[in-house]
This record gives C-alpha cells, structure tokens and sequence, in this order.
C-alpha cells in the first residue's frame, strides 16, 4: 500500500485491480506514441514544494530519461496526468483538491477517470487556482482526444 500526503493529511491508497486495469489500458493505447516520443507511462511520487503534498497518480507520462530518478519529480516534468476514481469514492475534496494542486504546479494534461460515474474529463490549460479549459465529464465508451504532443485518440469502452 502507498501513501499520499494530501493537504497535510497522510492518506492511504489502495488500488485496485480494476483501477489499475484502467491505468495498464490507457498506457498500451499510449504505447508506440510514447516509443516514438522518448517517453515513459508509469507511476511514482509527484512533490509539490511549499506545499504538504506529495501524491501518487495512477498513471504519469514523464521524459524517459526522467524515469531513472530516485526522487520525486514535479508535476511541470509530466505530460500526462491520470487520476482513477473508485466506485463508491465519496471523498471529493481530496479528488478536487489534488486537480486543483497539479494545475497550480504546471501539470498540463489531466486526465480523471470515474470508475463510479463511469465518465472522463480533461483537464488543460493549468492556472491558478484550476485548470481553464475542461472537456467532459464524458460517458466511458466515448474517445478521448489528448492534445499535443501526445496527440492521441483513447478508446474508452474498456475502462
């Protein structure tokens, strides 16, 4: 089990095999962009200085010479952000809150997915104190356009 730091709150996190089936889909659509780009799909520790933050996306889409640090890495080193919201999560002050901190720390892509609504939203354009363009929510099944440079259409029905 991780651990996230949220608003000075230590918070377990505990993921599923179903959201984590989500995070392994979108990072195989993901796949021959990323070779082609020079990037890595993976998980670990995003830091968020002068904050009492550190959290662990699902899915991060990072520089592949990044992939070899040690440490944590900003949200401003990522491309992609994805966030898995479990059935049942009733905890949407956390859910806001880490979206709101990734805008404010130049995350440029986030991407939630609602597992319980069964819906995504995109999240571009970071600014204080959120992210100023939204799409979405969209019902699962319909596709996912990420911008440039991924430039990628995600096929959603497998979420």
């Amino acid at each position: 089990m991780h651990t996230e730091l949220i608003e000075g709150v230590v918070a377990p996190v505990r993921r599923s095999w179903a959201d984590s089936n989500v995070a392994s889909a979108i990072r195989e659509q993901l796949r021959p962009r990323l070779r082609e780009l020079g990037l890595f799909a993976g998980s670990g520790d995003l830091d968020f200085p002068g904050t009492a933050n550190r959290y662990v996306p699902h899915l991060a889409v990072i520089p592949a010479a990044l992939a070899r640090t040690e440490g944590a890495l900003l949200p401003e080193q990522t491309l992609l952000v994805v966030e898995v919201v479990p059935p049942g999560c009733t905890d949407t002050n956390h859910a806001t809150s880490k979206r709101r901190r990734h805008a404010q720390f130049g995350a440029p892509v986030y991407l939630l997915v609602d597992r319980g609504e069964r819906t995504w939203t995109l999240f571009t354009r970071p600014g204080e104190p959120d992210y100023t363009l939204v799409e979405g929510p969209y019902p699962l099944g319909f596709p996912i356009r990420l911008p440039a440079p991924l430039d990628v259409e995600l096929a959603t029905g497998e979420f």
